[in-house]
């Protein structure tokens, strides 16, 4: 089965991404020189490693990628960004995120801005709903 197959397939599943413990571990990772560089300086992109080691599920595939991207380097904005492009590579077109805290507007902002593409964010208190319209039929 074909990734996008397995992401059509779990479509209807509820996916919730846990930004405090991705930051969690992006505090306890071991970063090396590059992963430092492609960590603070979006301008390289963004480069994850896929391994055979990666899960079959798209939604458990896309939080073993998170911890790739996720760095405290980073704004939250930058982030969550990053989390929602690496969403989009995954087929996954809707998804949650629990964050420590709500999101201002001016930082929901940043994220559209930095994503670029369409999407819609709803907040609802610490949890942001990410739906993205370029799957839309």
């Amino acid at each position: 089965m074909t990734d996008k197959e397995l992401a059509l397939k779990e479509r209807d599943s509820y996916i919730c991404l846990n930004y405090i413990d991705f930051l969690s571990s992006s505090c306890k990772k071991r970063w090396s020189f590059v992963d430092a560089i492609y960590g603070v300086m979006p301008i390289f992109g963004m480069v994850t490693k896929n391994s055979p080691d990666l899960p079959a599920a798209p939604s458990e595939r896309l939080k073993a990628l998170a911890l790739q991207i996720i760095s405290t380097q980073v704004s939250d904005e930058i982030n969550i960004a990053r989390l929602i492009t690496l969403a989009e590579q995954q087929h996954i077109e809707r998804f949650e995120i629990l964050l420590p805290y709500p999101l201002s507007q001016q930082q929901l902002d940043v994220i559209r801005e930095e994503y670029v593409k369409p999407l819609t964010l709803e907040q609802h208190d610490d949890r942001l709903a990410v739906s993205m319209l370029a799957f839309s039929h």
